[in-house]
């Protein structure tokens, strides 16, 4: 049995980056866990019609996935750069410790957000094998309207695959949780957009159905 824990900058992110994988590894007997960055908050300036509403959604989606642990570090939207880096690296490596994963799961180090660029950075350095030895794979997940906008070089290139044939309508079911969130296509995060991601990376592997991850790191 592993652990895994998947980073998400924003809510939603879990879902549109590893949904299919998350359903899967539970179903295979795994636990899974989420870390969530940033959150509504009214010191951000949010109303608190829109914070309950999201905190119900976050709460039908962990109860959707039947997670293990949920945590919430409550920062701010768009302001990873307005904190300490030694103060969010303790608060990250506390969870990491409490968690012990065996599988890390990150936001791409390219995503053109750059909430999602500082908060691989900041979880990658929670990842030394001399501090973390039950972190035992590293991967990062795509995420669209983030991933798909990485400049030239940078653009994602997978190496490892995960088969969501039996998983991807559940991962829609639950990504349609973020309302505000999921719009109508052409948008990047519409129900349309998610499916073709999973048929696309399912045709690279022979599947109906896929998530494509980088992997950085295994250990055997």
């Amino acid at each position: 049995m592993d652990k895994y824990l998947i980073i998400a900058t924003h809510p939603d992110d879990e879902t549109l980056g590893a949904g299919g994988l998350m359903l899967r590894k539970k179903a295979e007997g795994n636990e899974v866990y989420v870390l969530n960055m940033t959150h509504m908050d009214k010191a951000y300036g949010y109303d608190e019609e829109k914070i309950n509403h999201r905190n119900n959604e976050i709460q039908k989606m962990i109860e959707s996935y039947n997670l293990d642990g949920y945590f919430n570090l409550n920062l701010k939207p768009s302001g990873l750069d307005s904190y300490l880096e030694g103060d969010l690296l303790q608060k990250i490596s506390s969870v990491f410790n409490k968690v012990q994963p065996s599988v890390l799961i990150l936001p791409y180090y390219k995503d053109v957000h750059s909430d999602h660029r500082i908060t691989f950075n900041l979880c990658y350095s929670c990842t030394k094998n001399f501090r973390y030895p039950f972190i035992k794979k590293i991967l990062m997940m795509e995420v669209p309207s983030e991933t798909d906008f990485a400049m030239f070089e940078y653009t994602f290139k997978p190496n490892y695959f995960v088969d969501i044939s039996n998983y991807v309508d559940k991962k829609i079911e639950i990504a349609k949780v973020y309302q505000s969130e999921i719009l109508e296509h052409p948008f990047p995060r519409s129900e349309k957009n998610i499916r073709a991601y999973a048929t696309n990376r399912g045709a690279a592997i022979g599947a109906d159905s896929a998530e494509a991850f980088v992997l950085i790191k295994a250990i055997e």
